[in-house]
């Protein structure tokens, strides 16, 4: 007799906890947010599922109404299983074997997921002692036949290699903007290229001005004091990597926080075989989010279901690049839609 992981996890409690941490016990109504509103029954989706109508417009409305979880028929327990096995960084295939759902399904939720929590966590304005730096990671365009030959390239069995070097989105080596605020939070930002005009208002928008920023000597930082911060450089190239300025014998120009940031990110990347340039900066936002809430586990599932019942902080156009933004199609930045259909169809 096989034993599935489905069979250990108890859907009314799951429901329990869906309607604390949502109505906080006042439920208001999705439409008109009233608190006029009674029991209508359980739903014919779950025995654990309540069903309301509101007492002052009439909507009929049950726990799933508006959420993500709403317009799927998986159970909640398997939406919940998923977000645990997300966080502690299973590929999507994996995820679906152990939990014996169709790649696609699995695809379409974990999808789903990624793109919630990348819109809805809340992102710090940096200040105080805040590292930059910037890394290249290879992104093509993977299940995407028509892209492929668009690119002038043949497909490939393997993966993708990048060119040496700097790259850009065009180069299918897109770069990523770090911000890390010393024993403070992170910030990650795809980029179409790395220019000072591409990155002036991503500065502006994270981090404070009079903020001691320390960089590498790359030149696309040699205005940052015309910005409003105060701008400490190291430089790689003549092999310095950390520098005392003050003589107090601690080298605290340095940009190694953010280097290491990315050798976790290489390895968080790595996974999932490969990742196409659409949903590149989905998976930055969900190691963004796990980082900064500094759990795993078990202990993350909280942090996750609480993020994905938030309200949106911003839109997916906000956070791709422009290039990719031309490309995909433009249901893509429906985020009902992302909440309701498999994205998987959008290939």
């Amino acid at each position: 007799m096989d034993l599935n992981i489905l069979d250990l996890i108890d859907e009314g409690k799951c429901y329990d906890y869906l309607r604390y941490r949502r109505w906080a016990g006042v439920v208001k109504c999705v439409r008109c947010q009233s608190e006029e509103v009674n029991k209508n029954g359980k739903s014919t989706h779950s025995e654990h599922c309540q069903q309301y109508k509101c007492k002052t417009c009439g909507k009929c409305f049950d726990d799933r109404t508006g959420t993500l979880f709403s317009g799927n028929h998986q159970m909640l327990k398997v939406w919940v299983l998923v977000m645990y096995f997300m966080g502690l960084n299973l590929s999507t295939r994996q995820i679906a074997s152990e939990l014996e759902l169709d790649d696609k399904t699995c695809r379409s939720m974990a999808e789903q997921i990624r793109t919630s929590i990348t819109c809805n966590q809340q992102e710090p304005v940096l200040s105080g002692k805040v590292e930059v730096d910037e890394v290249y990671i290879v992104a093509g365009h993977k299940g995407q036949a028509q892209k492929v030959e668009d690119a002038g390239r043949e497909g490939r069995s393997r993966r993708l290699k990048g060119a040496r070097g700097r790259g850009t989105l065009a180069k299918e080596k897109p770069p990523i903007l770090g911000f890390i605020q010393r024993t403070g939070e992170l910030i990650m930002r795809v980029l179409p290229n790395v220019q000072q005009k591409t990155i002036a208002p991503i500065f502006e928008a994270s981090v404070a001005k009079g903020t001691i920023v320390y960089t590498d000597e790359y030149n696309i930082y040699s205005k940052l004091s015309n910005w409003g911060y105060i701008h400490l450089t190291v430089c790689h190239s003549i092999g310095e990597y950390a520098r005392d300025e003050d003589g107090d014998g601690f080298c605290e120009v340095h940009v190694n926080t953010q280097e290491g940031i990315w050798s976790l990110l290489r390895s968080w990347l790595r996974p999932h075989r490969g990742i196409s340039q659409d949903k590149l900066p989905k998976y930055i936002g969900l190691f963004q989010f796990v980082h900064n809430i500094r759990k795993r586990g078990k202990a993350l599932i909280k942090a996750i279901f609480d993020t994905v019942l938030m309200d949106k902080k911003r839109e997916i156009e906000d956070i791709c690049p422009l290039s990719i933004r031309l490309i995909l199609p433009k249901s893509l930045f429906n985020f009902r839609a992302l909440c309701v259909n498999s994205l998987y169809t959008l290939k």
